[in-house]
């Protein structure tokens, strides 16, 4: 090894372009942002979607529908998920908050029984919306339905 071989680690170094910092450089004058226009200016940003000019995807699709503002949604539970809660925990009565400690319903969520399933135990549940075929199950049971 000798002074006339030595040289940096690989990767140690980089080269980089010090721009704007006069003609001498070679980097200097519009500082390789090229003449006029909205990039060659300080603090120029481009919007999010903005396609050059050409109309914006989200704007060349046509939009329709709409959405209800008073839309009310029940969560669904079905008869046999009950029935097997039923089972599981030895319960006589479903409410919200037995489902909501059983993780079934969310926090603020409303309740909706439906007929799905075989019921075979005398329950009373109590929820916010029960289908035709759940209540008379419920009630072909013995159990009774009780709207909040």
């Amino acid at each position: 090894m000798s002074l006339n071989n030595l040289k940096p680690a690989k990767g140690s170094t980089h080269s980089h372009r010090r721009i704007g910092r006069g003609q001498g450089s070679g980097y200097g004058g519009t500082a390789t942002r090229g003449h006029k226009g909205a990039k060659s200016r300080s603090g120029y940003s481009k919007k999010i979607g903005f396609e050059g000019g050409q109309m914006p995807l989200q704007r060349r699709v046509p939009k329709y529908g709409f959405t209800n503002i008073n839309r009310v949604e029940y969560k669904a539970v079905n008869l046999d998920v009950i029935q097997s809660l039923v089972d599981r925990k030895n319960l006589t009565e479903i409410n919200p908050d037995v489902l909501r400690e059983n993780g079934l319903l969310g926090n603020r969520e409303l309740v909706k029984i439906l007929g799905r399933g075989e019921l075979t135990a005398k329950i009373s549940v109590s929820a916010h919306k029960f289908s035709a075929s759940a209540k008379a199950d419920i009630e072909a049971k013995g159990g009774d339905c009780s709207e909040i």
